[in-house]
This record gives C-alpha cells, sequence and structure tokens, in this order.
C-alpha cells in the first residue's frame, strides 16, 4: 500500500516489484519504471489517438504554451493518474518554458523526469504514453482556449492587450475554423502552390477556354484565402458578414493576432 500511494501503479504490480526488489522501496520504484519502458517499446506502433490538450499562460500573460500528453484509449485519458500527470506536464512547461517537446521530456517534477513520468505511467496504465504536442508563444499579450473534451486547444498571440472576450472569441475561432494563417500575406508557399496545382487540374478537366482559365485559378484561390486565413474568415459565431479582421477592428481597436498555434488529438 505504501508503494502504491508512492507511484499510483496498481496494487499487484506493487507486489511483484517489492518481492523482486526484496522490499527496497527505491528498487521497487525503478522496477515499475523498466515495466513502464517494456509496455513502451512493446506498443511503440500503436496510435496515440487520444488524450488529453492543455494550455498555460504566465502571469503577465506575455507566453502561452500548449500541450498534449497521448495516449492509446479514451478511458486511460479520464482517469485521475493521466490528468493528474497531464496537468503536472503543461505547470512544468509553462514554468520553465522549455525549448522543445525534448527539452520538456528532460524537466524535473518533483525528483523524477517529464519523460520517466510518462514511462511510470505508461507501466502503470499498459498503454503507450507520450507527449505529442508542445507549442509555445510569446507575444505582447497572449491567452488559450481549450475545448471541455480536453480533445483540442489552441494559443493565440497578439499586439497590445485585448479583453478576455476577444481572446476567447479568437482563439474559437482558429479552434473550430482551422486557419492555414494569419492573412494571405503569410500564407505559406508551399500551401499556395498546391492549392493553385489543384484548381488548374479542376479548370483544366473542365475544358475552360485558356483566356479565361488563370482568372478562374485566381478566383479559386482569393476564395480559398477568405476560408483559410485567419483574417479573412466570417466570425463563426459572428452575424455570418463580419471577418475576424473587422472584428477586431470593431472590438479591439484593430488589434492584430501575431502568432497562433491550434493542436487537435484528432487531426
Amino acid at each position: 500500500m505504501k508503494l502504491r500511494k508512492m507511484t499510483q501503479a496498481g496494487m499487484m504490480d506493487c507486489k511483484k516489484a517489492l518481492i523482486e526488489a526484496n522490499g527496497d522501496f527505491d528498487r521497487a520504484k525503478e522496477l515499475l519504471r523498466e515495466k513502464g519502458k517494456l509496455v513502451a517499446a512493446k506498443r511503440s506502433d500503436r496510435e496515440t489517438t487520444e488524450g488529453a490538450v492543455l494550455a498555460r499562460t504566465n502571469a503577465d500573460n506575455t507566453v502561452a504554451v500548449l500541450v498534449c500528453l497521448g495516449c492509446e484509449t479514451d478511458f486511460v485519458a479520464k482517469t485521475d493518474g493521466f490528468q493528474n500527470l497531464a496537468k503536472s506536464i503543461a505547470d512544468v512547461a509553462i514554468a520553465e518554458l522549455p525549448a522543445d517537446a525534448e527539452a520538456l521530456n528532460a524537466c524535473k517534477v518533483g525528483d523524477l523526469t517529464v519523460s520517466d513520468h510518462v514511462m511510470e505511467q505508461t507501466g502503470k496504465s499498459g498503454e503507450k504514453h507520450l507527449v505529442a504536442c508542445y507549442e509555445k508563444i510569446e507575444a505582447p499579450f497572449v491567452g488559450y482556449y481549450v475545448h471541455n473534451n480536453q480533445k483540442v486547444a489552441t494559443i493565440v498571440g497578439f499586439n497590445e492587450k485585448v479583453d478576455e472576450a476577444v481572446v476567447k472569441e479568437v482563439a474559437m475561432q482558429i479552434t473550430a475554423m482551422v486557419p492555414v494563417s494569419i492573412s494571405k500575406d503569410d500564407c505559406p508557399k508551399d500551401i499556395i502552390e498546391k492549392e493553385l496545382q489543384i484548381y488548374r487540374e479542376e479548370v483544366a478537366n473542365e475544358g475552360k477556354p485558356a483566356a479565361i482559365a488563370e482568372r478562374i485559378v485566381e478566383g479559386k484561390l482569393q476564395k480559398f484565402f477568405k476560408e483559410k486565413t485567419l483574417e479573412e474568415q466570417v466570425l463563426a459565431l459572428g452575424d455570418g458578414k463580419e471577418t475576424v479582421k473587422q472584428y477586431l477592428n470593431r472590438a479591439a481597436n484593430g488589434a492584430k493576432v501575431v502568432a497562433f498555434h491550434r493542436y487537435s488529438l484528432s487531426d
């Protein structure tokens, strides 16, 4: 029972570990972590399509982090042990602000690294666990939205302070409408080229005259920008006419989004 309280591992796993360790609690904890490594190795090819996506901001709202702890089933994702670990990882991420996921895995939570805790949780549940996503934004003002099922979340940065309602509106917009960029000016060139290729093939298959084909392609590209770039998107929770850019001009004195990251377990 003492080992179970220390590790949250199953009773039989704790019993077996203590027997193998001849009653040495430190060695028993190591054995439980080794079990996690064994489980992880056996299930390395499994998909982690469930888990918890969380976000945090620092005290002055200038840094936001987004973290996903992944697992295999929704049943495990809802357990207290998994949820507590996901929250601990998000907390250490905003406290330490590691450079990337590898650095986050090396951060300490208590006496163990994040990687060690993930391995322990793997051993307890018998499922593959991993830090599936870690993103960070630094901006004059940041915020986030986490959907209530914890399967999708967005962090967003602004060029100046905005009201909490504006943060939520814009973050929910990104979460729901999945823009590829802030505006057409910063839309990645490879995405634009891919869309142009698709449109040109469509026009060619329709047998459109060459004289108007390129104008049709350009029109399709502009429609893509309206649907897939944040500023040009129609506000999802608005009147069906106002764009996000117009909303920010009206509700936030022209404040601009300077960065965002969205992560969904279903993507």
